[in-house]
């Protein structure tokens, strides 16, 4: 029996949830959603940044909405879906992107606060997200989840345990959520970034860039657009069949070329 595949994924008639959407990843994300055809709710905790890009979506033809939101804080998380639902009246997909950074230290020398900074934005964030988003999906009928991980989250890093810790259960919850709900029409996915294009590299210098650019098969830096694309293709009918998968998007470094 064959199974009619769209040859140009799309977006078009979705609605999609993305967090962290104020910056970097996730406001790179939300334009490539929405210029997908989706319809973007977008969530993060810098209510200013997050109306300037729905102005920029908007302005370009696209439909956005600004949620602001702490996805630390189980009732913020209510609300964005509830508002997700009382305004579209529906959610097909969410990308859940949401992460707080590193500061680099010994596992030792991290403190108590900032591991569980670390861990409340990271993993409790993604739980807090999939926890209220899946009834919102069951209840359309399905959809689809990305979570964001990090080639953090497949390996080990010198000097970044409370990370490299959230970025792991991360995948750990996406491969347990993914079987849960295999059957009942919501795919669950993550994506493993490698070194990407964001605030944080792009105030390097030359100089410290290009060790980063060494160790990457391809030879250069991703861009945050590219790993939107990703995570709208894992949110596609395209991906159909894609469920419990950790994608990396990290120009080979996984593949031990480096």
């Amino acid at each position: 029996m064959s199974t009619a595949v769209p040859t140009n994924p799309n977006l078009a008639g979705k609605v999609a949830i993305i967090t962290g959407a104020s910056r970097g990843i996730g406001a790179a994300s939300a334009r490539v959603f929405a210029k997908a055809g989706a319809t973007v709710v977008l969530a993060a905790r810098d209510e200013q940044a997050l109306a300037a890009i729905v102005r920029d979506i908007i302005a370009e033809g696209g439909r956005a909405l600004a949620v602001p939101t702490d996805v630390g804080d189980p009732a913020a998380v209510e609300h964005l879906v509830a508002r997700t639902l009382e305004v579209y009246g529906r959610l097909d997909a969410a990308f859940n992107n949401a992460g707080d950074g590193h500061m680099p230290a010994p596992l030792a020398d991290i403190s108590v606060d900032d591991f569980d900074r670390s861990v409340r934005v990271n993993l409790r964030g993604i739980f807090l997200a999939m926890k209220y988003e899946i009834p919102a999906m069951l209840a359309g009928g399905g959809g689809a989840i990305v979570n964001m991980s990090s080639t953090a989250g497949l390996s080990g890093v010198r000097g970044m345990g409370a990370y490299v810790a959230g970025k792991h259960g991360i995948i750990g919850l996406t491969k347990s959520a993914a079987l849960d709900y295999a059957q009942r029409n919501i795919r669950i996915n993550a994506v493993a970034p490698g070194p990407i294009l964001t605030e944080r590299i792009g105030q390097l210098s030359d100089a410290a860039r290009d060790p980063i650019i060494r160790a990457v098969p391809i030879g250069r830096i991703g861009l945050p657009e590219e790993v939107g694309a990703a995570a709208a293709w894992l949110c596609s009918d395209q991906a159909a069949f894609v469920t419990g998968v950790i994608l990396p998007v990290d120009g080979g470094r996984l593949a031990g070329g480096a």
